[in-house]
């Protein structure tokens, strides 16, 4: 379904960004581009709802939202948010390892940008589902660092360098990265920093940047999910791909195993597995073994031990 919207008033300069993701996947994938739209309004709203600019803009945007729910009602992806935010969550991660893997195999272009840039924005969509786990929200701080500082150094001349960077240990060192309180200015003009050197981090574009507008959209040879993904509550694993040992991606213990019968669990801890759930669910589509494994254990010792860190 097609959407016009008026000219996006300054006031609102902050969304344009996710708008633009909307755009991009309108044809390619209805299901980012309804849900990019869905935060785009509900940032708006934080923003200004009040002027008359903002609620020209913003009227058309919510019907446009409406109408494709109320034509969407088949489909899961549109009106199960649990389902949603599987799905999302796995595009913005195969968006992610993509960039990165070019990324630390030194192959450094606009489409690695973007894609970093776009990962680290539909990362931020997610939150539309609720708080964000560890892991993304470390991802698209990192995503949206790798994307201004590869397009840095381009514009610069500068060689970028593969991968997280300073330390010797690259796990501290990303953690180190992303707990820096105020990034560092952008690295001047020069030749690339030893990797034995502490290089200054250039500083995450936040959402009115136009500094990514002239980039090319996600290149489509990613292989990303696209609108034929079929949520299924009890998908049967491939047999197409090795499947790991679940003993050696195991860590936990006869013990936590043994049901715990008088363990009482409220509501929210009873729908927090069942996401758990989904999400394996969502992953075994898609053969990732590990990422089903991962989910089902969390699943499993938040139902056993009331637990879920």
């Amino acid at each position: 379904m097609t959407v016009q919207l008026p000219p996006c008033p300054e006031s609102l300069r902050n969304v344009q960004p996710y708008l633009k993701v909307a755009l991009e996947h309108d044809e390619r994938n209805p299901v980012i581009s309804y849900w990019s739209r869905i935060y785009a309004l509900q940032l708006a709203l934080t923003i200004d709802k009040k002027s008359t600019e903002a609620k020209q803009f913003l009227l058309p945007l919510m019907d446009w939202l409406e109408k494709t729910k109320r034509s969407s009602a088949n489909n899961e992806l549109i009106t199960s948010e649990a389902a949603a935010q599987a799905f999302v969550e796995n595009y913005a991660l195969k968006l992610f390892i993509w960039a990165d893997n070019n990324d630390r195999g030194g192959i450094f272009n606009k489409n690695v940008v973007r894609s970093f840039y776009t990962s680290g924005l539909l990362m931020d969509v997610l939150t539309t589902f609720g708080e964000l786990s560890e892991e993304i929200t470390k991802n698209r701080k990192y995503a949206k660092w790798k994307a201004a500082y590869i397009n840095n150094c381009m514009k610069t001349g500068e060689v970028p360098i593969p991968g997280p960077q300073g330390e010797t240990d690259e796990e501290q060192e990303l953690n180190n990265l992303l707990n820096l309180d105020k990034p560092a200015s952008p690295p001047a003009a020069g030749p690339a920093p030893s990797q034995s050197q502490q290089p200054s981090f250039p500083s995450i574009p936040n959402s009115s940047t136009t500094a990514f507008s002239d980039l090319p959209t996600v290149p489509s040879e990613l292989n990303l999910p696209n609108t034929n993904f079929s949520y299924n509550p009890h998908p049967t694993p491939s047999t197409g791909s090795p499947q790991p040992s679940i003993n050696s991606a195991s860590n936990i213990s006869t013990t936590t195993q043994a049901s715990n019968s008088s363990l009482k669990l409220d509501s929210s801890q009873i729908t927090k597995a069942q996401k758990f759930c989904k999400f394996a669910s969502s992953a075994l589509n898609y053969d990732d073994i590990p990422e089903a494994i991962n989910n089902l254990q969390k699943a499993l010792k938040l139902l056993q031990t009331g637990e879920d860190e």
